[in-house]
């Protein structure tokens, strides 16, 4: 039978998937969403692996502890149902927004003064790196014939064609069409690169995504409750 592994870069999900459907980590089953990516195939032993930044609790920021604790509850799920999660820290930057036109109402926020506005920023560093690696030593170990990456980083390309090259491997890319009905952020639709450099492409929509949604928060998002 077909061996395939499955890397997901939790941050690109988050911002491509999660953002879109309203919901949080903790709040969608990873665990069935691999059934479907996997489509009757086998997945060795660990052959699913979960890319993430860890969350670090702040003194004094309830907003932190609850997320560092939504996250470890998250990772004892994972582990349970034998994924490898591969972390890295999440490093705060300073970004500012320059006050100008591109601003929803900025004459007046300029007439109060505010000529721009300094906020921190949580970035992931090295994920990348991570799944390259455990791409092509995977390719290497034959762990898998088909890789299937759920992730649009366009960084991976390098090592996407190592594999296919020189290992004769298959890349499967796990692609998301979704509209940002918020009007928050902008939609999300496959990226070119990845659908030219790869073998396989699978394109996701809203309704192939929200049976993943754990029950209680669905009933929530379509305002229902068990009271």
């Amino acid at each position: 039978m077909e061996k395939v592994n499955i890397y997901i870069d939790a941050g690109n999900f988050h911002h491509l998937v999660l953002k879109k459907l309203g919901i949080q980590e903790a709040q969608f089953d990873f665990e069935k969403f691999s059934v479907l990516l996997a489509n009757g195939r086998e997945v060795p032993e660990f052959g699913k692996r979960f890319y993430v930044g860890t969350v670090r609790e702040v003194a004094g920021s309830e907003r932190s502890k609850e997320a560092m604790s939504k996250q470890t509850s998250l990772f004892a799920i994972l582990k349970e149902n034998k994924w490898e999660i591969k972390t890295s820290k999440l490093r705060t930057r300073l970004e500012k927004i320059i006050i100008d036109k591109r601003v929803v109402d900025f004459q007046n926020l300029l007439n109060k003064g505010i000529q721009e506005i300094r906020y921190i920023k949580l970035r992931e560093k090295g994920i990348d790196v991570k799944i390259a690696t455990d791409l092509i030593v995977g390719a290497v170990d034959d762990k898998y014939d088909t890789a299937i990456i759920v992730s649009s980083d366009t960084d991976l390309i390098p090592a996407i064609d190592w594999v296919r090259g020189r290992k004769k491997k298959k890349i499967e890319y796990i692609g998301f069409s979704l509209v940002d009905s918020h009007g928050k952020t902008q939609s999300t639709v496959p990226t070119v690169t990845f659908i030219k450099r790869t073998d396989i492409q699978r394109t996701l929509i809203d309704t192939d995504l929200r049976p993943f949604i754990k029950p209680i928060q669905a009933r929530l998002l379509n305002g229902k409750s068990d009271a």
